[in-house]
């Protein structure tokens, strides 16, 4: 047994590396939310930049830079010709999907606002994408995603209502053709999805997406804590 001052001692040099650690972690985390961010001079910076600002305005979310790069990053990977996105928004993710999407790639994207759809026209337009690169379905996904061709898609994005969570992924194990991929953007929800307190509904129903994807055979799941955490599988090939 150690003298007690030699475990006080001890006890106050781990709580020293713990903040060390945990401060090292958080610049860490911030240093990769920023490097893959373009040069605020250029016309996929500056539309970057002004579509965030009419975000901010309208009071709607928008990805992360960090989560952006991981969108952009998989639309490439993944060679993606044709991309769902559900909650437009005033264009900051579809800016970075279709920046990672094949030139010929074509987004299609859906949201009950058609004056934010209205932005992210203008913010396309800005960062140099030609008008037929996105087809904008102003409605409820729910109504519209059955519309859409089975096995037709590539990448499906989801940033809409949380609550619809788990029937957004019904409808993209029916939209994606196998090898594709499903994102789910926030399911940390600001740390409460790991947090044992009482939780709202909106969470309750992320834990309810988290395990039915990590247990689901028909998909290959990886979170990355990238912005407010980014839930992505990949459809199996022998789905």
């Amino acid at each position: 047994m150690f003298p007690p001052e030699v475990d006080t001692v001890k006890a106050r040099d781990r709580r020293g590396q713990e903040r060390a650690i945990t401060g090292n972690r958080l610049t860490s985390w911030a240093f990769a939310e920023a490097y893959g961010a373009p040069d605020a001079e250029t016309a996929e910076g500056a539309a970057l930049s002004w579509s965030r600002e009419r975000a901010r305005e309208a009071g709607v979310r928008a990805v992360t830079p960090g989560n952006g790069d991981a969108l952009r990053l998989l639309a490439a990977a993944a060679g993606a010709r044709a991309v769902v996105e559900i909650g437009t928004g005033t264009g900051v993710s579809g800016m970075y999907l279709l920046r990672g999407m094949r030139p010929e790639g074509v987004l299609t994207t859906v949201d009950t606002e058609p004056e934010r759809q209205q932005f992210a026209r203008q913010a396309f337009r800005m960062a140099g994408h030609a008008p037929n690169r996105a087809r904008f379905i102003p409605g409820h996904a729910l109504d519209v995603l059955p519309r859409l061709t089975d096995g037709g898609y590539d990448l499906v994005f989801c940033d809409g209502d949380r609550l619809e969570y788990l029937e957004y992924l019904a409808e993209s194990l029916r939209l994606l053709r196998p090898g594709g991929l499903v994102c789910f953007a926030g399911v940390f929800a600001g740390g409460r999805t790991v947090d044992s307190a009482a939780q709202p509904t909106e969470v309750r129903r992320l834990r309810e997406l988290l395990r039915t994807v990590r247990e689901s055979k028909e998909l290959m799941p990886a979170l990355l804590p990238v912005g407010d955490g980014l839930l992505c599988a990949a459809r199996s090939w022998g789905a």
